[in-house]
């Protein structure tokens, strides 16, 4: 039989940590003597992870403009890409954080229509600690609508295998209490504990990919209504700007700065935001400032320590909002963390919008 690439899908909610957990992954099978091929998934062009991770050095192909399922043919395009000069013996994919049904849409289209050419790892969907937490509680505080809530229920509802991320920066009390939300309602899942900062569980996790079994298989029962109106709650924002000053400045500051003063914008405005990313590169250089939840802190995650006369910035922001506001209070954002550092801010392009209904390319109600 011909040599099939190994597709592990690592699914999650908005902020849920997927991108670096498959940039450990990555580092993982690479160490193995593994060749490593990366896609990642957004509604628009300019996306953080897939420079972040590129930065990194991974070879990495982009989806953009529709999620994994309704751009199906563009998956497998990207996919045959990154296999132009070696064939990967591993393809990491990351679905966009606010898609749900994608072992009906992707996995099972897979098993069916390329089985020759892939073979299909279990499928694990990260629980973002702070929105999984209130979500799953049922608490009425959870920063989003019952429908956008029904997003991340179902994204759990169809995982092979549950990731509970972060526990390097959590309490063992909070780590065992979202274990035992997970099991209350999906007693047949596994759940394992991660940190993709740290790679505490990892080997578990490997461990548990490497399986081949009766995975892919959770079919969901689904309310496109309800998925489609829960998606189209979210504003949308993917920028990109150039920023410049006559005297260095750290482009840290800059990324953490404009981070930090969106939190205080969207709090103020009372909206919810699921997930800021920027990222700074400049001459082979970079950096990543991210916020992941309104109550949590905004976070240096990958750190430049560097100082820029100039730098390329691209802001992604995912928030329970109007996207016409989202952008406005961006634009503000950017432009007063840039005066704060005597630097200019030039807007290139900008796309804010809300996602449209879902439409997949395929979709088999029953698996194989």
């Amino acid at each position: 039989m011909a040599h099939r690439v190994r597709f592990v899908m690592v699914g999650g909610f908005l902020g849920a940590g997927k991108t670096t957990v498959l940039g450990r992954l990555a580092a993982t099978y690479q160490d193995r003597g593994l060749k490593v091929g990366v896609v990642t998934n957004d509604q628009a062009t300019d996306l953080v992870d897939t420079n972040s991770l590129r930065a990194q050095g991974l070879s990495v192909g982009e989806v953009a403009g529709a999620c994994f399922c309704c751009n199906f043919d563009e998956l497998l395009s990207t996919i045959g890409r990154l296999g132009e000069s070696a064939r990967p013996d591993v393809i990491l994919a990351e679905p966009v954080g606010s898609c749900t049904d994608l072992v009906a849409t992707v996995i099972q289209p897979l098993k069916r229509l390329y089985d020759a050419e892939f073979s299909i790892a279990p499928y694990a969907v990260i629980l973002k600690p702070s929105h999984g937490r209130k979500i799953l509680r049922g608490e009425p505080t959870g920063g989003f609508s019952p429908k956008a809530e029904y997003i991340l229920t179902k994204q759990l509802e169809e995982a092979d295998v549950v990731l509970v991320n972060r526990v390097d920066e959590l309490l063992s009390s909070e780590v065992d209490e979202l274990e035992d939300l997970v099991r209350a309602r999906h007693q047949s899942t596994p759940v394992l504990r991660v940190s993709g900062r740290t790679g505490q569980g990892f080997e578990a996790l490997i461990e548990f990919l490497d399986q081949d079994g009766d995975f892919g298989r959770r079919v969901l029962d689904i309310d496109y209504d309800v998925y489609a109106e829960g998606e189209a709650e979210l504003g949308w924002l993917n920028g990109t700007v150039h920023v410049a000053a006559e005297a260095r400045f750290p482009l840290d500051d800059l990324l953490l700065g404009i981070v930090e003063t969106l939190r205080a914008s969207l709090r103020a405005s009372g909206a919810e935001p699921a997930h800021l990313k920027t990222i700074g590169l400049w001459e082979g250089f970079f950096g990543v400032a991210n916020l992941i939840a309104s109550e949590a802190s905004p976070e240096l995650s990958l750190p430049s320590r560097c100082e820029v006369l100039e730098a390329d910035v691209i802001v992604n922001a995912r928030v329970a909002c109007d996207p016409e506001l989202l952008e406005k209070l961006v634009r503000k954002a950017v432009s007063d963390v840039c005066e704060t550092l005597g630097a200019t801010a030039t807007f290139r392009e900008t796309q804010s919008f809300r996602p449209g209904r879902p439409v997949p390319t395929h979709r088999y109600a029953d698996a194989v």
